[in-house]
């Protein structure tokens, strides 16, 4: 009774000691941060809307659908005037691997907060995450953002507790502004089992889901350094390198499988591309930030659902945007 007394007291009189414990497990913004203001442009929603419609339309079948795509377009030539235009922006979709970009930038948070520290294994851990999009290196990085591990499923006030450190994440991004969007999941070559299975809700009902706009707007960031200092931006971005101009033997890498694949067919080698792409057996996805030597600077978000397969539709809309950018 003493103790929980003292505690009462001590929380009155000294609330800082009780912030300072939770700051320290907590992944927070930077303390500049605020967050970016996208102006919605109707030259830039001309082109996106007329992309995504003469893709539709070249399925003479009808075969892929309006709703089978969203897509999210910001420009960012000027830094200070971030224009934007969307299709089904704000529509939340699994995101299969792009989720990993999310957990990239909470961890370089952690490490410049001092809060996680880098070794040899997580240098290792983040790269196969990013550059070859390992789910089982997911699996680590999210056990170190979140504290939490995989296991046989709890009793409901130990998983209560295990969720809410799952959570973290997604605080991070909703102190941020980040809405509609659910980022506490691992990634898996299978399927999901024993807690992991019981956070989803058994029926996937807690799965990851983002939307384009949510997307774009964390690429759009780490682009411009908003999300970390100058040394980790770039580190960010030389994991999200692509090269569609590798050699490369697998039509689904993400250097030549996805957005990169319009500027190979361009022939654009002078452009440059960052991204993250998804891929499952429903869904095709990715997150692309694009430079051209005539000045083009552009983020594109394009999710894709019921056509996995499909190696065209996202460079085609990645070359009308292009396009409709340069007139």
């Amino acid at each position: 009774m003493r103790v929980a007394i003292c505690l009462g007291l001590l929380t009155l009189l000294c609330p800082s000691i009780f912030s300072q414990s939770r700051d320290k497990i907590e992944i927070v913004p930077p303390k500049s941060y605020t967050a970016p203001k996208l102006t919605p442009s109707p030259k830039l929603q001309t082109i996106l809307d007329g992309a995504v419609s003469r893709l539709l339309k070249s399925y003479a079948d009808g075969s892929f659908k309006d709703t089978d795509i969203a897509a999210t377009l910001i420009d960012l030539h000027d830094s200070n005037n971030l224009q934007t235009a969307a299709v089904r922006g704000e529509e939340k979709i699994y995101p299969a691997s792009v989720v990993k970009m999310f957990y990239m930038n909470a961890l370089e948070r952690q490490l410049e907060d001092g809060k996680v520290t880098m070794t040899p294994e997580m240098q290792r851990g983040l790269k196969d995450m990013i550059v070859v999009s390992s789910n089982e290196a997911t699996q680590y990085i999210l056990d170190v953002l979140t504290d939490t591990s995989s296991g046989a499923e709890l009793p409901p006030d130990e998983f209560a507790k295990w969720q809410y450190k799952r959570n973290r994440v997604n605080r991070f991004y909703a102190a941020m502004g980040y809405t509609n969007i659910n980022v506490n999941q691992k990634t898996f070559c299978e399927d999901a089992y024993g807690i992991e299975q019981e956070s989803r809700n058994y029926q996937g009902q807690n799965r990851n889901m983002l939307t384009t706009d949510a997307v774009a707007r964390l690429l759009a960031e780490i682009v411009l350094g908003r999300m970390n200092t100058p040394e980790r931006t770039k580190a960010m971005m030389d994991l999200m390198h692509r090269n569609p101009f590798s050699k490369n033997d697998d039509p689904d890498s993400q250097d030549t499988g996805f957005s990169g694949k319009a500027l190979l067919d361009m022939k654009m080698t002078d452009a440059q591309i960052w991204a993250k792409a998804g891929w499952t057996n429903t869904a095709r996805h990715d997150a692309a930030y694009i430079e051209t030597p005539d000045g083009l600077k552009f983020v594109l978000v394009i999710f894709t659902e019921h056509h996995a397969n499909d190696r065209d539709a996202i460079p085609t809309i990645v070359k009308s945007v292009i396009a409709g950018l340069r007139e």
